[in-house]
C-alpha cells in the first residue's frame, strides 16, 4: 500500500428501496444507509423524498443525483399546481422524473421509484431505472439490495393485500435484505399514501426480524465481547 487513493474512481453505491400498491393506497420502504465504497457515510439518511402532499419518491444510486432531480421534480410539479389549481397526478410526477433521468441519462447514476396516490387512478407505483425508462408496476425494488429480494417478491406478493400486510411485506423485505447486503443498513423507514394521507413510520434494528445466523442487536461492543477483567496492580 502506498498510501495513495484514486478519488476519481467509481465508487459502489448501495441501499435497498421498495414500493408496493396496496388495496387503497401505496407503501413505500427504504433503508438508511449511504455508503460511499466501504465508507458509510450516513447511517441514518432519509430515502423516501417528498415531491407533493399525495406523491414520494424512493432514491437510490448517486445520492447527489437523486437529491437534485427531486429538487428539479418538486419545483416543477409546484408550477403545475399553481397553474392548474389542482394537485399533479401520479403519473404526472413519475413521467417528470422520467424526463429528466432519460435526458440526462448519460451523467446521472441515480434509479427511483415513484408511489402515490390520486382521486383518478388510486395508488399508484412507477419504476424509473438508470436510463430513463418507466414502468408502471404492482410494486418495484431497487438499488443493490434488490438482488436479494426477486424471488422472495415473487413468492410473498399478492394482489389485494391490506394496509398492514403491504407494510410488514415492505419491512421483511427491507429487512431481508438488509440482513445481505453489506451496502444497506441502518434503520427501516416507511411511509403509506391512500385516500386519507401520509403517514410515516420508523423501525429501529431491535424492531426488525432476525435473519438466519444474524447476531441480536447490542448496545455496546462489549455485550458482544464481554467486559474485560479488572487489572491487578
Amino acid at each position: 500500500m502506498d498510501g495513495k487513493f484514486d478519488l476519481n474512481a467509481p465508487h459502489s453505491m448501495g441501499t435497498t428501496i421498495i414500493g408496493v400498491t396496496y388495496d387503497g393506497g401505496v407503501v413505500l420502504g427504504a433503508d438508511s444507509r449511504t455508503s460511499t465504497g466501504v465508507y458509510v457515510a450516513n447511517r441514518a439518511s432519509d430515502k423516501i423524498t417528498q415531491l407533493t402532499d399525495n406523491v414520494y419518491v424512493c432514491r437510490s444510486g448517486s445520492a447527489a443525483d437523486s437529491q437534485v432531480v427531486s429538487d428539479y421534480v418538486r419545483y416543477f410539479l409546484h408550477q403545475h399546481t399553481i397553474q392548474l389549481g389542482q394537485p399533479a397526478t401520479v403519473k404526472v410526477a413519475a413521467n417528470l422524473v422520467r424526463l429528466l433521468a432519460y435526458n440526462n441519462k448519460n451523467v446521472l447514476q441515480t434509479g427511483l421509484i415513484i408511489g402515490g396516490w390520486d382521486k383518478y387512478e388510486g395508488g399508484q407505483i412507477f419504476g424509473v431505472p438508470l436510463g430513463g425508462t418507466i414502468v408502471q408496476q404492482p410494486f418495484a425494488i431497487g438499488g443493490s439490495g434488490s438482488s436479494y429480494l426477486y424471488g422472495f417478491f415473487d413468492q410473498a406478493w399478492k394482489e389485494g393485500m391490506t394496509k398492514d400486510e403491504a407494510e410488514d411485506l415492505v419491512k421483511k423485505a427491507v429487512s431481508l435484505a438488509i440482513a445481505r447486503d453489506g451496502a444497506s443498513g441502518g434503520v427501516v423507514r416507511t411511509v403509506i399514501i391512500n385516500s386519507e394521507g401520509v403517514t410515516r413510520n420508523f423501525y429501529p434494528g431491535d424492531q426488525l426480524p432476525i435473519w438466519h445466523e444474524e447476531m441480536e442487536p447490542q448496545n455496546s461492543l462489549l455485550d458482544i465481547l464481554g467486559a474485560p477483567e479488572p487489572m491487578n496492580i
